[in-house]
């Protein structure tokens, strides 16, 4: 199985081991690809580059030596996985180096990041455009804690993550107090209660085993992340086991709803006289998008669309026209709160004041659809207030859009074909007074100063409708602007917010989102947040320096204007002083000039832009760097809320 060694290590000084590296200077590692699950021979000869540096005044060498990091990657590279996110570390060197030697730094490719939550969140964006999850490499017990916050977002938002944490869980093979303090018994724990799966492997088939298995179950709906503990001593150590053999992959099919209850609700749907569909994660890509559209126009009913994904095209005459509240039948698909589609609770309703007030009628029929009744937890709340709906279908929605879409077709007949017909000119109709008046009120603060988000999402437009364009920013704090005036058709057009709603998560996931939109040659947008970004700015260094290209709209509103409204009611509602509401919320004395921040990493930057005169220039001026192949940030100062 591995090369002949000589086990015996040599010690040599820093100079003795940069001559021996220079002699050998012409002998390069070779990468072998991974075919089928079989191992492939490496070559002779690995040795360092002439150019190494070595810390301090020894270093170890083992010659002809294939440490396990290697078997590791074949496992990673037997997946597809294209990239791997991280932070460089320690508990992680020998798959670092495996990857960039061994693996020639090709699929996967390993992009460096600045901080560990980034590298997870960069994930988390690159999913939801690709569909198929890259790997964040964290470290110890410190990286992990670092990266729980991307973890969580990633598990609110049921997108496929994989986490490689390192650890040294043989305390015999920890060599300082740094490796005691960055290693746990259990590395995994402080994350389980938001993860699918982990599993701590102790030999190298363990690993090949586990890390398929982990891929499998990320993937199967409900998706979300998993991590596998990547030991130390597995990494680094030669490969000793023999008939090493990577697991075929077979993937779980999708969870479907039980026919008898689909052929029941089909009968509700297509006697409803006012049904009303509400789309939370139901597209995974373009299909489940046509599927949506299908049911819509077969029934000729609206659809509501949280935009937790890209789940109808907003050009649909039934997109975003359905009244819950007049509802007969209200169909959820993969809605995560249908308590608060149901209901509406104000702030007053935490102390006792206001009780949630039912906006359906006592008689609207409620049916679920969806794969979190599959798979859930019980220490964090994500699962929202108990369901008490008339019928809970299991399943993966799109999955389950075909058997309903057939029913219901079934069940027409020529009277309710004709009253579908009617109610389907007046949902069209009131699509376009939708859009018009969305149009008649963009115009409002036109020429305002700072810049109004409506004004900035119609000067973008008005340069990028022709591209093949990608929105992977949330433009739920700009007004949704975005999806008020543009033509969202596609599915790489949006990928919906964090999940969590954890600040910190859109600049990195913009990035990694942007990763998966290069290969494919599209016009990767981001509308980003100020105070997103202050928690994750070295992210801009990483799309730099791997030539990731977009086009960063920075609203900058100077300060946390969700908490600014927040506390003004918690002030006005107690008869006090609303005048102090910016102190804690506001990001003033001193403004912060992100185009000048942008420059620092490395990337182009605009502005600030405070005359909307100058707004259609900068858009211009970065459009031609995207296009260029380069990141730029244009900082456009805009005022409170959209």
């Amino acid at each position: 199985m591995s090369a002949p060694k000589d086990t015996t290590p040599k010690n040599t000084d820093r100079r003795g081991f940069l001559k021996g590296a220079a002699a050998l200077a012409g002998t390069a590692p070779i990468a072998f690809a991974q075919q089928g699950a079989q191992q492939q021979q490496l070559a002779q000869n690995r040795a360092p580059s002439a150019a190494a540096e070595v810390s301090g005044g020894s270093v170890e060498v083992l010659t002809n030596e294939r440490p396990g990091a290697d078997f590791m990657l074949d496992v990673i590279k037997s997946l597809g996985i294209e990239y791997v996110a991280a932070n460089p570390s320690s508990s992680c060197r020998g798959l670092h180096e495996s990857m960039i030697n061994y693996g020639n730094n090709k699929d996967p490719e390993l992009i460096t990041a600045l901080h560990e939550e980034s590298s997870v969140a960069m994930g988390h964006g690159y999913a939801k455009i690709e569909g198929k999850p890259m790997i964040g490499m964290v470290h110890g017990t410190v990286g992990t804690q670092h990266a729980s916050m991307a973890i969580y977002n990633a598990w609110c938002d049921r997108v496929p993550t994989i986490v490689i944490l390192g650890n040294e869980t043989d305390a015999g093979a920890r060599r300082s107090f740094v490796e005691w303090t960055h290693s746990a018994q259990d590395a995994a724990s402080i994350i389980r209660d938001f993860t699918k799966w982990d599993d701590n492997p102790t030999t190298l088939q363990h690993f090949a085993e586990s890390f398929v298995r982990a891929y499998k179950i990320a993937m199967t709906p409900p998706m979300g992340p998993v991590a596998i503990i990547a030991s130390g001593k597995l990494q680094e150590e030669p490969i000793e086991e023999k008939d090493l053999r990577i697991p075929k992959l077979t993937p779980v099919l999708s969870p479907v709803g039980d026919s008898g209850s689909i052929a029941e609700l089909a009968k509700m749907l297509v006697n409803a006289e006012n049904p009303v569909i509400v789309a939370g994660r139901v597209a995974h890509n373009q299909a489940g998008m046509s599927l949506l559209a299908e049911l819509a126009d077969t029934l000729q009913a609206p659809v509501n669309d949280q935009r937790n994904r890209m789940n109808l095209a907003s050009s649909h005459p039934f997109y975003n026209t359905g009244n819950v509240a007049n509802a007969d039948v209200l169909l959820a698909l993969e809605v995560e709160d249908v308590f608060m589609l149901t209901h509406r609770m104000s702030p007053l309703n935490r102390i006792g004041m206001e009780p949630p007030r039912k906006i359906v009628k006592d008689t609207t029929k409620v049916i679920t659809i969806t794969s979190a009744d599959l798979f859930q937890r019980s220490n964090y709340q994500d699962f929202a207030r108990y369901n008490e709906v008339d019928m809970a279908i299991p399943g993966d929605a799109q999955a389950t859009l075909p058997l309903l879409i057939e029913a219901c077709k079934k069940l027409i007949t020529s009277d309710r074909r004709i009253a579908m017909q009617a109610r389907g000119a007046k949902l069209t109709e009131q699509h376009a007074k939708n859009k018009q008046a969305s149009i008649t009120q963009a115009a409002l603060g036109w020429n305002a100063s700072p810049l109004a988000p409506s004004r900035i999402s119609a000067e973008l437009w008005a340069q990028i409708k022709n591209e093949d364009w990608s929105l992977v920013g949330n433009d739920g704090f700009f007004g949704r602007w975005p999806n008020r005036l543009w033509n969202f058709d596609k599915y790489h057009q949006f990928i919906g917010g964090s999940g969590g709603e954890g600040v910190g998560y859109g600049a990195p996931a913009a990035v990694g989102a942007a990763l998966a939109n290069k290969k494919h040659g599209r016009f990767t947008i981001n509308i980003q947040n100020d105070g997103d970004l202050n928690y994750a700015p070295g992210v801009l260094w990483s799309a730099v320096h791997h030539n990731v290209p977009m086009l960063n709209i920075m609203n900058n509103n100077r300060g946390y204007h969700q908490e600014v409204m927040f506390v003004t009611t918690m002030a006005a509602r107690a008869n006090r002083d609303v005048s102090r509401i910016g102190i804690g919320t506001k990001l003033e004395s001193p403004f912060i000039d992100y185009a000048t921040m942008a420059k620092a990493y490395g990337m182009k930057g605009i502005g600030p832009i405070t005359d909307p005169k100058d707004l259609a220039g900068a858009i211009k001026q970065g459009i031609e760097i995207v296009k260029r192949g380069e990141p730029v940030m244009i900082d456009t100062v805009t005022h409170g809320r959209g």
